[in-house]
């Protein structure tokens, strides 16, 4: 295992308690775990940023949804439900899509074995852990546990945060955007350990989905920097300039600029995944061929490599399966047969940002950005004046003149909405959150933080968190109505009777 750097070391905690997943209880210890701000990469890089002329960055997003379809409605993993009705749909690529979750535990170790010198992003839904581990494959997560805790390894890998429970952020009430943050990070933590925890700086919204309400966004880069986290991955389409035009240089790292509507700002570095078909671009390792016709650029004065930034599902359709392991190694061979430590070379986000930091080059030099279409609001209402009341009749005056205005962020699609035509989902899903809140908020408030049995560690409050949490899955609205919209009613009915 990696030696100790934190200066915290809490005690291991459990995976389950109750045959339910670990997400809550241990606030204290995960804020203090991902408070070191200790260098992560740039004391074991073998990477130099005088010897890159380009750069690449790519994530597997992997992500089961959890699905109320075991003994008695209880809720299993999408993948072992799969496995169990072989006879529906493509459920027969089950094997498959297990091995896809796996298989990065034996790449890394392969292609480091042979003189590569890969790099790899993750990015798995808290869901998908735990289905996991309810299915008895904990020869995946072992798998995993090999090349995220084994130092020999540690240095190629790097894992990306995200909502335990793959909610969009936009459609999240706001008060549980930061307790999807902290219930994976209490559940990444049971099954990887502290330090593990402590590496994870770099954040992946599910469905890449990045709100532009201001109150949303404000309060989600807002929660994403109270957790620890430095930076996160954006859609290239997703963000504008503060001028409201498309980005000049989408291959360098960007300020993300969030203002509510009190005026407040808060801003948080983000990389750009560029626009395109984001399996088929990573299966064939696009980014990397895409980097070598890029070079260096000089900000603030520096000379500095650029980045191209991509991520897609790691397991989803024969690209993924078929063609992405071929294509991967092929790629690190390439590289590692030109030297594998100068040119065109992969890194990680956080390694990345780390080396740019140690040249000289501070977050605070990065081109800034907004969320898309904020521009627009922002023309109409001045900063001395930025109060609710005028943000709302900002929002609602632009609506009139232009009917496909909106407020419901920008994702790695613009053809599909989050949000409208699913009032059967959302309406229960804010109701349960809302009782959820009027139920616990109170309780946490007369509590004493000295108290020996935390509220959120009673089995009552992590159940009730479980099935809010839950609701909030965007595959209950991504595949459309019908079976997965009673699902999203399922879960509703039992996260009323856990709160009681």
């Amino acid at each position: 295992m990696v030696s100790s750097t934190l200066t915290t070391s809490p005690a291991l905690i459990p995976e389950l308690i109750d045959d339910l997943p670990n997400i809550s209880g241990w606030e204290a210890d995960v804020q203090a775990v991902t408070s070191e701000n200790y260098p992560v990469f740039l004391p074991t890089t073998n990477l130099r940023l005088d010897d890159l002329s380009a750069t690449f960055a790519i994530a597997l997003h992997m992500h089961q949804p959890t699905v109320p379809t075991g003994y008695n409605g209880a809720p299993i993993g999408h993948l072992q439900y799969m496995f169990e009705h072989s006879g529906e749909g493509d459920n027969h690529n089950a094997g498959t899509f297990a091995w896809c979750y796996s298989r990065m535990g034996d790449f890394i170790p392969e292609l480091v074995a042979n003189g590569c010198n890969p790099r790899v992003m993750l990015d798995y839904s808290g869901n998908l852990l735990w289905g996991l581990r309810q299915m008895g494959r904990g020869d995946v997560l072992d798998n995993l546990k090999r090349i995220t805790c084994d130092p020999t390894y540690q240095p190629y890998v790097e894992w990306l945060g995200t909502m335990w429970s793959h909610s969009v952020v936009p459609s999240t009430p706001i008060p549980d955007i930061k307790l999807h943050i902290q219930a994976w990070q209490h559940y990444f933590a049971a099954v990887f350990g502290w330090e593990a925890l402590a590496r994870v700086k770099g954040f992946s919204p599910p469905e890449m989905h990045l709100p532009n309400q201001p109150d949303t966004l404000y309060e989600f880069v807002k929660a994403l920097k109270e957790c620890g986290y430095r930076w996160l991955l954006v859609q290239e389409h997703s963000v504008e300039t503060l001028q409201g035009e498309p980005l000049q240089d989408k291959h360098l790292p960007h300020q993300l600029v969030a203002r509510n509507s009190s005026g407040e700002t808060v801003s948080i570095t983000v990389l750009i995944k560029t626009q395109g078909s984001d399996t088929k671009l990573v299966a064939q390792m696009q980014p990397y061929y895409e980097a070598k016709t890029l070079s260096r650029r000089s900000l603030n004065g520096i000379s500095i490599p650029p980045i191209v930034s991509q991520i897609g599902d790691g397991e989803n359709g024969g690209v993924m399966m078929n063609e992405f392991p071929p294509a991967f190694k092929q790629a690190w061979h390439q590289m590692a047969q030109n030297g594998g430590k100068s040119g065109v070379l992969g890194v990680n986000g956080t390694e990345y940002l780390e080396l740019l930091e140690a040249a000289g080059v501070k977050s605070e030099a990065f081109p800034t950005c907004q969320a898309i279409a904020q521009h627009q609001l922002w023309q109409r209402v001045s900063p001395e004046n930025t109060t609710p009341d005028a943000v709302a009749a900002a929002i609602a005056a632009i609506q009139q003149e232009n009917p496909n205005f909106h407020m419901e962020g920008s994702s790695w699609t613009n053809d599909r909405s989050w949000v409208k035509d699913y009032d059967n989902v959302l309406t229960p899903m804010n109701q349960l959150s809302a009782h959820f809140h009027q139920t616990f908020d109170p309780l946490l408030q007369a509590t004493p933080e000295s108290s020996q049995t935390p509220i959120t560690q009673t089995p009552r409050y992590r159940k009730a968190l479980l099935y809010n949490l839950l609701l909030q899955t965007s595959c209950f609205r991504y595949w459309g109505q019908g079976a997965w919209t009673d699902y999203a009613r399922e879960f509703y009915q039992q996260g009323e009777a856990a709160i009681g």
